[in-house]
């Protein structure tokens, strides 16, 4: 029975590895999920064939969990996802923390117990981890679902206090690892939990809005490394895999947001970006007039395009407004348009937000264009429809050296012929930084509902 859940495991580690790779393509993304998902089923199989299991508790979980994962998958709009994917690796991170603090206890719990180094310092990578993951997904989601103020909060001293518990938890890590079953070790392990949890909040709390797309893939990499350790304390191959896997990818999805930003991790955990500050901090003022239009004139322009591309940011997440947007492009297409979809890196609240969005309206994968893509052509284009994005699209980052986004690739839509930039009022974005596409000679402002303007346009298509 051994060698058949070990070979279970290898063919599930060997599902995780194709099905990640599947998911880096949107054309594949869907069927990498399932290949995932039959590699996960089979581990789960696997596992529950190891003898000395108390299937009573096992299915008990089962159905609570099975109940949970459903409501919340058929009541989560996919507007949710960012807040979604952090309570997930929040719970992630819970988990890991109460294998390895359970398997503690029953160490200390055990007479004559002994544990080995690996096991030693797994536990307690498991605890420190997986604590700072839980209660940094929950600040993540509590700002992402606006419970709470989403900009940074920041106070004097900040980094030393977070020096300083980062220093009590070595030492309580030292201690423990030195004599884990040790009278001084105990109450330092049941410290170094409660440190984690308050460590996780204070090192989120500084990070605003406009960093949410690192945040949730920094906080996915750190479930993955927490299940990881999990793994080697319950000596799991499959979970050790999974863990690393997660945890890998999340680091190289972390550092291509950064790319996309143009800042490194380290200003991204501890700059506090989007913090309201003087006014010089965002930058100059911009200048100019704004030029608003309606819906039936920019009608009259769409149609006479021959080649269109929508720039999605939040605010379509935020109207729900992707299906119309497909519904657009599809009768733009109609009249012989050139239509494609320009998504950035970080538009939206977590990575691949736009691309989610579009592709629940089946908008065609070959019709999404990345950044460095759609650039080089960008002054051949008639006309850039932007819908709700802001600083993704903000050139001060090219043009004005003392803007906080300087030096960030955008995607260049002030360069194309004409710009219709839909928002409901001139309000900066995330990053508080203001923005001088909206005054620029080809940029029109449609203001309103991004929803209802484009069923706007639709309903002048087809009544032409």
């Amino acid at each position: 029975m051994y060698t058949v859940i070990e070979l279970s495991y290898i063919a599930s580690a060997v599902l995780f590895i194709f099905g990640l790779k599947m998911l880096g393509k949107p054309a594949t993304a869907v069927r990498g999920n399932k290949v995932s998902a039959v590699g996960m089923l089979i581990a789960v199989v696997a596992t529950l064939l190891h003898e000395g299991m108390d299937f009573k508790w096992i299915l008990l979980g089962m159905v609570i969990g099975g109940v949970i994962g459903t409501v919340a998958a058929l009541r989560v709009p996919m507007t949710s996802m960012p807040e979604f994917v952090a309570l997930f690796n929040g719970t992630g991170g819970l988990a890991s923390l109460l294998v390895g603090w359970a398997e503690y206890n029953t160490f200390l719990n055990t007479p004559e117990g002994t544990l080995e180094l690996v096991p030693v310092i797994a536990i307690y990578l498991a605890v420190l981890i997986g604590g700072v993951t839980f209660t940094g997904s929950m600040i993540a989601y509590a700002k992402l679902a606006e419970r709470i103020d989403g900009r940074p909060v920041l106070y004097k001293g900040q980094q030393i206090v977070n020096g300083v518990l980062l220093a009590l938890l070595l030492f309580c890590g030292g201690v423990y690892i030195a004599g884990p079953g040790t009278a001084l070790a105990q109450p330092l392990f049941y410290l170094a939990v409660l440190l984690s949890l308050v460590l996780g909040v204070l090192v989120t709390i500084p990070i605003g809005g406009a960093d949410m797309p690192v945040v949730i893939s920094l906080l996915n990499s750190y479930s993955g490394l927490a299940a990881c350790a999990a793994g080697f304390v319950i000596s799991n191959t499959v979970l050790i895999v999974a863990g690393a896997l997660v945890g890998a990818s999340g680091i190289i999805l972390t550092s291509i947001m950064c790319k996309a930003m143009n800042r490194s991790l380290t200003n991204v955990l501890f700059s506090g970006f989007g913090a309201a500050g003087d006014a010089a901090a965002a930058g100059k003022a911009a200048t100019g007039e704004v030029k608003a239009i309606t819906p039936e004139d920019a009608y009259y322009v769409l149609e006479a395009a021959g080649s269109v591309v929508f720039v999605p940011g939040y605010g379509m997440a935020v109207a729900q407004a992707q299906h119309v947007v497909r519904e657009l492009g599809y009768l733009l297409e109609q009249n012989g348009a050139e239509v494609k979809y320009a998504v950035h890196p970080v538009a939206g609240r977590m990575p691949g937000h736009m691309n989610v969005l579009l592709a629940e309206a089946n908008v065609p994968y070959e019709q999404l264009v990345e950044m460095e893509d759609i650039n080089p052509n960008i002054e051949s284009v008639d006309v850039c429809v932007v819908i709700g994005a802001n600083d993704v699209v903000n050139p001060a980052a090219r043009e004005d050296e003392t803007s906080p986004i300087y030096g960030m690739p955008i995607i260049n839509v002030d360069l194309a012929r004409s710009c219709f930039v839909l928002k409901r009022s001139m309000r900066s974005g995330f990053a508080g930084v203001e923005n001088p596409l909206f005054y620029k000679e080809n940029t029109r402002m449609l203001f309103g509902d991004a929803k209802a303007s484009i069923t706007t346009l639709v309903d002048q298509f087809k009544s032409a």
